[in-house]
């Protein structure tokens, strides 16, 4: 189950390569004139969002399966030999300073991310599978869906979590970008990493290349680029009275740290350890939404009107990766544009870019929002409800987001103010932005404004860096230049070197080997299409390591993807406890798991119904499958 042979490895590195490639042909295509430093994050984008769109596309005609997966290669070839042979490309730049500046950044929290996805995910020892403190809760969600789609091959996937629920209601693209890789023959765990590879190097690289663009040099570039993946508030206060243990408890205990600590109302978390690790829908949507930044950017506030194509394919499929991405870049373009009539010329030429893009994007959008977003069974009837300030629970709003982003927020009014005028345009959508997160709901969880909230931040660090970069140059003295930055870096970032170092030595058993066991049996032996009847814990082998539809999942999951549960957990609640041959008939149960977390659960358990009823289909280790239909 969890395991790759030799040809599956070179099949699924060989198709990584194929995307990236191609991301790399079209990226020089787009922009012909840049260097490295531009077209390697933007190669990512590109190979993401390819990834993400081009199974998809086949995979409405094929299913999700290996043809759609192979024609989706055969396009991307098609693609890269266009983007290669189609016309005359200048040759590279010499590597500069540019681009020793960007490795100098993106490659030590490249190599920290993907260490911290390799022990996060699916860590193999003696027969389990351990985790990290971030993956813990969210980890067995996204292996179930990204192996339920490569399993069952249905398309639109249906969501595995809530049987009877066909809508998946969520950006299932952020899953799809590994279930390819499943079906190219990679174990579960590669399948996961995998496209993590390009993406990250987009988030990375793309946010640099955004702070060179409008900052304007490498210096100021690289300080916004620490300052949002590294930066944090003052929540580090917390932990140095009361002894060392009151300290070294950021390193043991579950979820205490400077930057998530929920008792003492610490909501601002770091990106790498909180964000781009455990929830794959903020790693995609970022790669592709970050580059997409920095298009409309160049597009909007650089006049580099012929950009709107390439920004148009890019962001083709992001709000199906991230819907908050999406929204984003419709209210910084939604600014762009305002400020492009106010200064003019208000000709054809000028607003016709503008124009097609908007109208290309909403041919493509329009649709997949309301048939694979907006759909119904939701909880509380609508997503959109109005809440004010975000998760802040009883500080004052602005002691709230001082001692939780710290440095940066203080910075923001002289930031802006030291601003120039395009910068200033672009923070204005910014603001925008968190105006409508701090109102207004789009999910039952208010927390999960951050995905908003986060590209306000990314702005918010531009105009920190540009501020500090700015005095510093003031300053007579090269000492005093590097006192200043080092000061910012120390009180802007400790925080978040406390957290990633608590990551670095989280572990947590996700699945012990009994489950694992059940997990391998499972995908090996029972039918794509089967129906399990299981307990309704969030670690479930049968969901999460073979992709197999459960009645119902985890509130955990189900209630805040929107999911009206609540009678199907109580029908769970019966086919425990009062079962009946007609209520498993009317679910179309194929099989019943009872495991020690059912028998903890569920005190009135009647396992004896089902053992006098049906053959036992796997028992071992605390575990009994019984089978209730026939093959």
């Amino acid at each position: 189950m969890n395991t790759m042979s030799f040809v599956g490895a070179v099949a699924s590195l060989g198709y990584l390569a194929l995307f990236w490639w191609c991301g790399w042909a079209l990226a020089r295509r787009a922009l012909p004139g840049d260097g490295a430093e531009v077209l390697l994050p933007l190669s990512g984008a590109f190979c993401t969002a390819l990834l993400a769109g081009l199974p998809a596309v086949f995979a409405l005609g094929l299913g999700f399966t290996l043809p759609a997966v192979l024609a989706a290669g055969a396009a991307a070839l098609g693609l890269g030999l266009w983007a290669t042979l189609s016309g005359k490309q200048p040759a590279l730049p010499r590597p500069g300073k540019d681009l020793a500046a960007l490795l100098a950044c993106v490659l030590p929290l490249l190599a920290v991310t993907l260490w911290l996805l390799h022990t996060h995910v699916l860590l193999g020892r003696d027969g389990a599978y351990w985790c990290g403190q971030s993956t813990y809760g969210d980890l067995p969600m996204h292996l179930a869906f990204i192996k339920s789609i490569a399993v069952r091959g249905q398309f639109p996937p249906i969501y595995p979590l809530l049987s009877g629920s066909e809508a998946f209601g969520y950006p299932y693209l952020s899953e799809t970008v590994s279930s390819v890789f499943l079906l190219t023959g990679a174990s579960l765990k590669a399948a996961y990493i995998l496209p993590c590879i390009p993406a990250l190097v987009s988030v990375f690289g793309s946010l640099w290349a955004l702070g060179r663009s409008v900052l304007g040099g490498r210096g100021a570039a690289s300080l916004a680029y620490w300052l949002f993946f590294m930066g944090s508030g003052f929540g580090f206060v917390y932990f140095l009275g009361g002894g060392w243990e009151n300290f070294t408890r950021i390193f043991t205990a579950y979820y205490e740290t400077p930057t998530n600590y929920v008792e003492e109302n610490i909501r601002w978390v770091n990106p790498i350890a909180d964000l781009l690790v455990p929830q794959r829908a903020t790693l995609f949507g970022w790669a592709v939404g970050f580059a997409c930044l920095y298009l409309l950017w160049r597009f909007a506030w650089q006049q580099e009107r012929r950009l709107w194509g390439w920004l148009w394919l890019l962001a083709a499929p992001l709000p199906l990766l991230q819907a908050h991405a999406a929204l984003v870049l419709v209210i910084l373009a939604g600014a762009g544009f305002v400020f492009a009539l106010v200064r003019g010329p208000r000709t054809k030429a000028a607003v016709l870019p503008w124009l097609a893009w908007a109208g290309a994007q909403a041919v493509v959008w329009i649709p997949l929002v309301f048939t694979q977003l907006m759909t119904g069974g939701q909880t509380g009837g609508s997503f959109f409800q109005w809440h004010w300030n975000w998760a802040n629970e009883g500080d004052n709003y602005f002691w709230f987001y001082i001692k939780n982003i710290g440095l940066v927020y203080l910075l923001i009014v002289p930031g802006f103010l030291w601003a120039g005028r395009k910068l200033r345009e672009l923070y204005a959508g910014g603001l925008a932005i968190l105006l409508l997160a701090e109102v207004m709901l789009f999910q039952p969880n208010p927390y999960d404004n951050n995905k908003l909230l986060y590209f306000w931040h990314l702005l918010s660090c531009l105009l920190a860096a540009g501020l500090i970069c700015g005095l510093a140059a003031k300053l007579p003295k090269k000492p005093a230049r590097v006192l200043l930055v080092s000061v910012v870096v120390l009180l802007g970032c400790v925080g978040s070197v406390l957290t990633i170092g608590r990551e670095w030595v989280s572990e947590y058993q996700q699945f012990g080997a009994a489950e694992a066991a059940v997990g391998s049996y499972v995908d090996e032996n029972a039918p794509a299409d089967a129906v399990f009847l299981t307990g309704t814990q969030h670690q479930n082998p049968v969901a999460s390591l073979a992709g197999r539809q459960i009645v119902c999942g985890s509130s955990l999951y189900v209630y805040y993807h929107g999911k009206d549960y609540y009678g199907q957990a109580e029908l769970v609640r019966q086919l425990y406890e009062e079962p009946s041959e007609e209520l498993l008939a009317r679910l179309g149960v194929d099989f019943v798991m009872i495991g020690p977390w059912e028998r903890s659960d569920y005190a009135a358990l009647d396992e004896n119904f089902y053992r006098s009823r049906y053959p036992v289909w796997y028992e071992a280790d605390g575990y009994s499958i019984y089978q209730i239909t026939e093959p």
